[in-house]
């Protein structure tokens, strides 16, 4: 410290303290919300300070210095959480005539309140699909309307709710459906579903999860209007919402007696108690077969990952898409996967 200049000396007080906390977020997968709500706010910050620690680190090579040691170390202890928020390889691309192609998309309602200035959306997002043709589709925000074009999807379950806006989960198919149901949750209109689908001589479970939202506008001028006190006691009570929904959906995970895909909204990060709790041995397909951010919200500056497809271990991840397309708050993903 003694060598640094009194501007270099202010920098290394804030890379000491972004290093800490980042340090502190890897315990959050163990913290249930319930025991700390505060603390689990944190979950959402991993992505900037994962990349603020890179910028300091980088900063402090480029000058020659120790100072460096610290983000490089604190990186290195969490490098599964660097993995997790960006991906270095080449997006996995494996074609295999066994391939089941999922897709995951939040439509949030197909635009219904016009926040996105275009009248064609849900035709769009029709387009897409088609030219995308996924086997299965797990809808989250799903508001159905006569733009909705189900054609190419003979077999569907949908649970939909609400009078004056009737919306909910859906999850299409293009292989039968022998089963279906919904795991209410308590006091929301969030919820999860599930389609046990048939293909050739396997029955596989298809989940879609979409648990309690945070209600952070992606507007970040907007959320810079909110008092910081109130946006904090919301986000730790909407975390301890989704604690509760993430262990009623795993008691019913439990149960399940095929090989299981869950798809989803989970509304928190991959470095969050809830995700830890609803992946626990399955595979991240973003992580498996992914490339770059992987980013699902468009929350602006910062690439947040909060929608997931997790497969169970016995499948094979063949490919993995994040697709840029602005068409609702957050990104569709699509991922390939076979049992052979």
């Amino acid at each position: 410290m003694k060598n640094l200049s009194f501007l270099d000396k202010i920098i290394f007080l804030f890379n000491s303290l972004s290093a800490a906390m980042l340090l502190l977020s890897y315990l959050l997968p163990h913290v249930a919300p319930k025991n700390f709500a505060l603390l689990s706010v944190l979950s959402l910050a991993v992505p900037m300070l994962i990349i603020l620690n890179i910028i300091f680190g980088v900063y402090w090579l480029l000058k020659v210095k120790k100072q460096m040691l610290l983000s490089l170390f604190v990186l290195f202890v969490g490098y599964k959480y660097v993995s997790s928020l960006y991906k270095f390889s080449s997006s996995t691309n494996i074609e295999n005539d066994s391939n089941i192609s999922v897709m995951n998309y939040n439509v949030r309602l197909f635009n219904v309140y016009d926040w996105i200035e275009n009248d064609q959306i849900t035709e769009e997002i029709m387009t897409f699909i088609k030219q995308e043709d996924p086997d299965v589709i797990s809808f989250q925000e799903y508001h159905p309307n006569e733009a909705v074009d189900t054609l190419m999807y003979p077999y569907k379950y949908e649970k939909l709710n609400g009078t004056r806006m009737i919306h909910g989960q859906v999850i299409w198919s293009k292989f039968p459906i022998v089963n279906s149901g919904s795991i209410e949750f308590q006091n929301t209109a969030n919820n999860a579903i599930y389609a046990d689908i048939v293909k050739a001589n396997d029955t596989l479970r298809i989940y879609n999860v979409h648990l309690q939202s945070l209600g952070i506008n992606a507007n970040v001028k907007e959320l810079q209007k909110e008092r910081s006190e109130k946006l904090l006691q919301r986000v730790s009570t909407t975390f301890e919402m989704q604690q509760d929904q993430a262990e009623l959906f795993v008691k019913h995970k439990a149960e399940s007696p095929y090989k299981m895909i869950i798809c989803g909204d989970f509304n928190n990060t991959a470095y969050s108690y809830v995700y830890k709790l609803i992946k626990d041995d399955l595979v991240d397909t973003f992580e498996a077969a992914g490339n770059g951010f992987g980013r699902t919200f468009n929350f602006k500056y910062f690439p947040v990952r909060i929608d997931f497809i997790l497969a169970d271990k016995a499948f094979n991840v063949n490919n993995f898409k994040t697709f840029d397309k602005k068409l609702s708050d957050h990104y569709p993903i699509l991922t390939k996967i076979s049992l052979d």
